[in-house]
């Protein structure tokens, strides 16, 4: 679906403009042509094709989609692949924007994404000094808004991170405990491969040779590329922090066994003596000491009585009971 297509020259909107007019545009000197995409079809990509002669391999990865993000260059066409990344319940919902950038044109295609670009292009009419740098100011503004919109996301999983932390140590079940840390780390995982490959690709765009629309705003896609770094160090601290997590927590659940197990044996040191000093008098020989003895049932009761009590003592003083 067509979202928007529209010409501009020397920064500044000229006009909304129709697919058959792009080419007309383009001849212009100064001008250049933004179009937006939404779930592009086979044929609006092939009608795009034709109007900006993109390169084959580009179109193909645009169409057939679930592309690793990247940044290529065919001739002087600069061609990304951006992971959008979007809350979806207790999921993350992994949408994709393919970026055709040339001398005088960019194509943005979004697939599977609910977000809206309409704010970067207000943003970049809003900066027509900025917007005069051309093509490649554009491509920054949308990889900045991309990228961004990270941030927002991992603030989210840092405040889940945290209340995860909290309920390890408030008694909760083990097993969910673990369930919910597992389900959080593949969270971070979505958004380490949405983020790790741009620190290489974005990386191209501003130190040593870099592409014909990209330069002149190396400090644009430098501070792109910084943005990329915190986001890729906050994960890979978050990864770290839930592995520790999943670590005392199976730590919490074995020394929670382990004081269920000493209880356990203490309360059958208590029922053993008992049982063993009635066993023994249950064995009931005819000639046993006490047997006969007017005294020997209540002696043997506080008998039981009195070890099972120093033992209780015993066992509360080792932290046991």
């Amino acid at each position: 679906m067509l979202v928007n297509c529209v010409a501009y020259q020397h920064g500044r909107k000229l006009a909304d403009i129709r697919e058959d007019e792009i080419r007309a545009y383009l001849a212009r000197p100064g001008c250049f042509v933004w179009v937006a995409l939404r779930d592009a079809t086979d044929e609006e990509l092939a009608a795009m094709q034709r109007q900006f002669d993109l390169h084959e391999l580009a179109v193909e990865d645009a169409r057939h989609g679930h592309q690793r993000p990247k940044i290529e260059e065919y001739g002087d066409l600069v061609f990304a692949v951006l992971h959008v990344l979007e809350p979806a319940g207790e999921e993350i919902r992994v949408g994709e924007l393919s970026i055709f950038t040339g001398p005088n044109y960019v194509l943005s295609v979004r697939n599977r994404s609910e977000q809206s670009f309409l704010g970067v292009r207000q943003r970049c009419e809003r900066e027509p000094e900025l917007l005069r740098l051309g093509s490649g100011f554009v491509l920054y503004a949308l990889m900045d808004a991309v990228v961004d919109r990270y941030f927002p996301l991992l603030d989210a999983l840092e405040t889940e991170l945290e209340t995860l932390e909290e309920r390890l140590f408030s008694g909760g079940l083990a097993r969910e405990n673990v369930e919910a840390l597992y389900a959080l780390k593949q969270k971070l995982a979505v958004v380490k491969h949405a983020a790790g490959p741009l620190l290489e690709a974005v990386g191209k765009l501003y130190g040593g040779r870099v592409p014909q629309v990209c330069q002149g705003l190396g400090e644009y896609f430098r501070d792109v590329y910084d943005h990329v770094q915190r986001i890729n160090q906050t994960i890979d601290a978050l990864r770290d922090t839930v592995t520790t997590a999943i670590t005392v927590n199976a730590a919490l659940a074995t020394m929670q066994q382990g004081e269920t197990t000493r209880k356990l044996a203490a309360y059958a040191a208590l029922v053993a003596v008992p049982t063993m000093i009635a066993g023994v008098y249950g064995m009931n020989f005819e000639h046993m000491p006490e047997l006969k003895w007017t005294w020997g049932y209540p002696l043997a009761l506080g008998l039981m009585v009195a070890i099972d009590g120093w033992l209780f003592w015993r066992f509360r003083k080792a932290g046991w009971l």
